[in-house]
């Protein structure tokens, strides 16, 4: 089972995703925890590119392939392997994160974004996607609080520091993403306590598995 997380600056995915990894583990499975970019050899150096604040002036479509880049070799190095070994993948961020940002939020064309997801990733979506949706200046003041206790001013806010128009553009991409696919996501309000936030996204899993016949122990 491929799981996906999704939402803007701040919504909380990391921090959830390694709440319900536990809650998987306790029901003795072996959840594999991911992320784009970043999630491979390749894709931490790329990371290290895409989301600097000191980069300046890179283009959507150098910022795009970019991003592809990394979700091909993550795709082929760490995804479709552990799902063929039947294990339960984890991903914070996927391809809906292209359609949001470069999409909605810069302007790309949206069916082109879909055709690279399909050859970047020959195919391979979610079986759930977990949308964390908040207000947007909800989320960037968690993602500046969060930046300054680990330090991250400068190496980590690029997509931060975009326009506050940006980010509504990318929260209202994200919520039509959902609408055009209510069997795959499900969205969860982000701005509720963190532990409210895990028991919806755990509830949301446990009905999904159920669906499959694939109940937890």
């Amino acid at each position: 089972m491929f799981v996906s997380f999704e939402g803007i600056e701040g919504a909380g995915k990391s921090t959830v995703m390694e709440t319900l990894a536990a809650y998987l583990t306790a029901h003795g499975l072996d959840p594999v925890l991911t992320r784009e970019p970043g999630g491979c050899a390749l894709g931490r150096s790329l990371r290290s590119l895409l989301l600097d604040a000191r980069i300046r002036g890179l283009s959507s479509r150098a910022e795009l392939f970019l991003f592809l880049a990394d979700r091909a070799q993550h795709v082929a190095e760490v995804v479709r392997p552990a799902l063929e070994a039947g294990q339960i993948v984890l991903c914070d961020r996927y391809t809906d994160s292209t359609l949001a940002y470069q999409g909605y939020g810069r302007g790309l064309d949206t069916e082109y974004l879909r055709r690279l997801n399909d050859a970047a990733t020959g195919g391979l979506a979610p079986d759930l996607t977990l949308l964390l949706d908040l207000p947007v200046r909800c989320g960037l003041g968690r993602a500046g609080e969060r930046n300054r206790n680990k330090g991250l001013l400068v190496s980590e806010g690029r997509f931060d520091n975009e326009s506050l128009d940006f980010h509504e553009r990318v929260r209202r991409g994200y919520r039509a993403l959902a609408e055009e696919e209510p069997e795959r996501f499900a969205i969860i309000d982000a701005a509720q306590p963190p532990e409210d936030v895990a028991l919806q996204c755990r509830s949301a899993l446990e009905a999904h598995l159920s669906r499959r016949g694939k109940g937890l122990e």
